[in-house]
C-alpha cells in the first residue's frame, strides 16, 4: 500500500480523544511515526475521568499503518514536554509534523457573563487550552525546524473568520478559541524564515466520544441524535479531521495555506479526502447558513 508519509514524525500533542485521537490515526494511515501524548493512560486517568486512553490511540495507529508511540505527558509542565521532545530527538533525529490538540476543560459555564463565572475555573480553563500549546510549541519547534518544510497544526473551534463575528456562548471558551488561532497566525511569520508552515484548524460538528454520550449514541447509529438535534446531520467523525491534517502533510507547496485559518470541510474540497462513511461534510459553511440562519436542517449540498 502507498505510505505518503513513510520516513515522517508527528507529534500529536492531545491524542487520548475526539479530534487528536482522529489525526494521529490518520497519520498512521500515511505511514507516519506518530508520538500520541496526553495524561490519560491504562494506569491513571486525567482530570477528566474518561476511559479512552494514549495506548489505545497508539495501537489504533499501528493498525492504520503507521507506527503509534504512547508517552504520558502534562503539556502544562515545561519539563515533561523537554523531556518528550528530547526522546524524539534520541530515537528519531527529527520532528516534521507538529499538532497542538490539547484541551483538557472538564466543563464549560455555557450562557453565564465573565463576571458570573467560577473564576478559578475560567483560569484553569485557559491554562489547559491556550498555556499548554505555548509550552509545547516553545519546546517543540526548536526541533522541527531543523528539517525544512516542517508544518505545525493548531487545532481549535470554528473558523477565524466565523469566530470573528459569533460569541462561543462562554467568555472563557471563546477567548480560548480565539488565542490558538491567533497562535497560528503569529507562528506562521515565526516559521518562514526556517521553510516552515503553521495554521489552525477546525473539524465541524464533531462526533467526540464525549459527543456521541451526550447524545446517548455511537458511532455506529450517530443519525439516531438526530431526533434530538435535527443539525447533528452535519457532524463529523475524528477521522475526517484527521485525514485534513494527513492531506497537508503530504502537500509539497502546503506553505501556501501558511498563517490562514482552514476546516477540514473546506480542505475536503482541495484535497478530495473524506470522512470514514465516504461523505465530505462541510459544517462552517452549513452553521452560519442553515443552522444559525434559522432554517430547517437540511445537509444537502453540505456533505
Amino acid at each position: 500500500m502507498d505510505k505518503p508519509l513513510a520516513g515522517k514524525v508527528a507529534l500529536v500533542a492531545g491524542a487520548t480523544r475526539g479530534a487528536g485521537h482522529g489525526i494521529a490515526v490518520a497519520l498512521g494511515e500515511g505511514g507516519a511515526a506518530v508520538y500520541v501524548t496526553g495524561r490519560t493512560t491504562r494506569a491513571a486517568r486525567s482530570e477528566m475521568n474518561r476511559p479512552e486512553t494514549i495506548e489505545e490511540t497508539a495501537e489504533m495507529v499501528d493498525d492504520a499503518g503507521g507506527r503509534g508511540i504512547a508517552v504520558r505527558v502534562d503539556h502544562l509542565v515545561p519539563a515533561e514536554v523537554q523531556a518528550l521532545v528530547e526522546r524524539i530527538r534520541r530515537e528519531q533525529g527529527r520532528l516534521d509534523i507538529l499538532v497542538n490538540d490539547i484541551w483538557g476543560a472538564t466543563r464549560m459555564e455555557w450562557n453565564k457573563t465573565v463576571w458570573e463565572s467560577d473564576l478559578d475555573y475560567g483560569l484553569r480553563t485557559l491554562r489547559l487550552g491556550v498555556d499548554t500549546h505555548v509550552i509545547t510549541s516553545h519546546c517543540a519547534l526548536p526541533l522541527l525546524i531543523e528539517t525544512r518544510g516542517g508544518l505545525v497544526v493548531e487545532v481549535t473551534d470554528g473558523t477565524a473568520e466565523y469566530n470573528a463575528h459569533n460569541y462561543r456562548v462562554s467568555f472563557f471558551y471563546d477567548l480560548a478559541k480565539a488565542a490558538v488561532g491567533r497562535m497560528a497566525f503569529a507562528l506562521a511569520h515565526e516559521l518562514a524564515p526556517h521553510g516552515g508552515t503553521a495554521v489552525s484548524l477546525s473539524p465541524g460538528w464533531l462526533r467526540s466520544e464525549a459527543m456521541l454520550d451526550a447524545y446517548r449514541v455511537t458511532e455506529a447509529n450517530w443519525r439516531d441524535a438526530t431526533r434530538i438535534q435535527p443539525h447533528f446531520a452535519i457532524s463529523e467523525s475524528p477521522l475526517f479531521v484527521g485525514r485534513a491534517v494527513a492531506a497537508l502533510a503530504q502537500d509539497p507547496d502546503v506553505a501556501r495555506w501558511n498563517g490562514q485559518s482552514l476546516s477540514s470541510g473546506q480542505l475536503a474540497r482541495v484535497y478530495g479526502f473524506t470522512d470514514a462513511d465516504g461523505s465530505q461534510p462541510d459544517a462552517w459553511r452549513y452553521v452560519p447558513e442553515v443552522q444559525d440562519a434559522g432554517k430547517p436542517a437540511d445537509t444537502t449540498g453540505y456533505r
